[in-house]
Formats: structure tokens, sequence, C-alpha cells
């Protein structure tokens, strides 16, 4: 697994060797500004929250990580290197960025096996034994090892959420994002998920992670990054942020959420 083991202490903003920088980003949706200035820098190691209100651009910002989404002024760059704008210098990057969507997306007519191997073989130009034996490793990682034969539909959502994991982690990215990655999940899968990405987070991986959760955003951030209105209104941490957040827009949130 690539990536040094950070304590929370150690992942301080702004350090020289950033491994994803976004400088004053923006974006618009038509007349919508979905992301205004937004200034973000993630260290290797570092395990970022984003939390905050519906529509507040969180899923965005994640997905101009990856350039799934392009923007309209600033600059984003990854382990030193600008973000291209498209062609084969974005396919190698975006290699480097795994990413876990809120729907799986994962091939319907390929088996898990498949799924987990298929990148490495295209993209990374692995070897196809080696790609193989490295999906069945993270298979057994992410605890789905016994499914590899099977088709996604044959699978639950939890199990088809832990093989999109394993397939992003089978590029061997340097940071991995996830949006939103349990909101479609049935309450008693969303655990199984959550598990994967904690030991993810021990294990040193570089995560920005959308969700609703709030419990792994407790446990298992180095830091909270609070969105509303395509702002960063906030970013904290864990604990500063859930016992004594700054803002009034984080604490009506937090009201909101925590006593209902």
């Amino acid at each position: 697994m690539s990536g040094v083991s950070v304590t929370k202490e150690d992942a301080v903003p702004g350090m020289e060797n950033a491994l994803v920088v976004l400088d004053k980003v923006n974006k618009h949706f038509g007349t919508l500004h979905v992301l205004q200035d937004i200034d973000l820098t993630i260290a290797p190691g570092e395990v970022v929250v984003v939390i905050g209100p519906s529509g507040g651009g969180k899923s965005t910002l994640c997905r101009v990580i990856n350039r799934l989404e392009t923007i309209d002024s600033g600059g984003i760059a990854i382990d030193g290197t600008p973000l291209p704008a498209e062609g084969r210098e974005l396919a190698g990057l975006r290699a480097d960025v795994g990413m876990v969507f809120q729907s799986f997306n994962l091939f319907a007519h390929k088996t898990v096996l498949e799924n987990v191997t298929l990148g490495q073989v295209k993209v990374r130009k692995k070897d196809k034994k080696a790609a193989v034996g490295r999906a069945r490793s993270l298979l057994e990682r992410v605890g789905v090892a016994d499914q590899a034969d099977k088709y996604p539909a044959q699978l639950s959502g939890g199990q088809q959420q832990r093989v999109a994991i394993a397939r992003a982690l089978a590029m061997e990215p340097k940071i991995m994002l996830f949006d939103e990655p349990t909101s479609a999940l049935d309450p008693e899968m969303i655990n199984e998920v959550l598990e994967v990405m904690q030991q993810l987070a021990r294990d040193g991986m570089t995560m920005v992670v959308v969700t609703h959760e709030m419990g792994f955003a407790r446990s298992a951030a180095n830091r909270v990054v609070f969105m509303a209105d395509g702002r960063i209104v906030e970013e904290t941490t864990p604990d500063q942020f859930f016992s004594n957040p700054n803002s009034d827009r984080a604490k009506d949130f937090l009201s909101k959420i925590l006593h209902h």
C-alpha cells in the first residue's frame, strides 16, 4: 500500500509536499456559482472529510479534483503536476486519482474479478497474471474474495461498493476520492463499507471523503472541511468541529443532524 501513516497531529495544512492543491477554484453551472474561490491543500496520508448541506458544492469539489468536471478559473495540481484539461496526460493523471461513487459504476457485463483486473491491464499496462493476482488480494482485503466470479447484479449494494473500492485501489492511486459512497446503501450495509474505508485511513491512504456519516468524520478524519453555498466555511479538526464549530452555518447544520 503506498502512502505513509500520518497521525492526526502530523497532518498540517499547507505542507510543502502537498499531494493535492486547489488554488482559487471557481465553477459555475449556468448562473449557479457552485465553487467559489476554493483553496484547499491536502497532505500525503491525510484524510479530509467534506461535509455540509446538500447543494453546497461538496460533490462538485470531488469531481473537479478528478477533472470529471472542468473548472472555470483557478488551478488544481496533483503531486506537483497541474491538472491537464484533456488528452493522454489527463488519463494518466486520472489513474493516480481513485474515485468511488454513490452508484458503484461497475461494468455490469464483467465479473467482479474482471472489473478489478481491467484497468490494471488497459491503463497501467500490467501483465494479466499479475493483475489477476493483485485483484484477488484486493478483493480479499475488502472482504469479498468469495464473490470474484459473480456479476455485479448478483451482489448486495455493500458488496458492490466494496468491489468498487478494490477496483479503484487496483490502479495504485496516490489519492482516493469518495463521493457519498454509502448514500445509496441500505442501513445495514453502510458499516461494512465504512469499515473498509476506516482501514484504508489507518493504512495511510490519502482520502477525500464527501459523506453524511458523522461517525466516520469524527473517527477517521484528520480534518473536516465544512462547505455551504459553494464556499469552504470552515476547516478544522473533527474534535474542534463537532464540539465547538466557529460559524453559525456549521452550528445550524450540526444541530439539525445531530439532534433529530
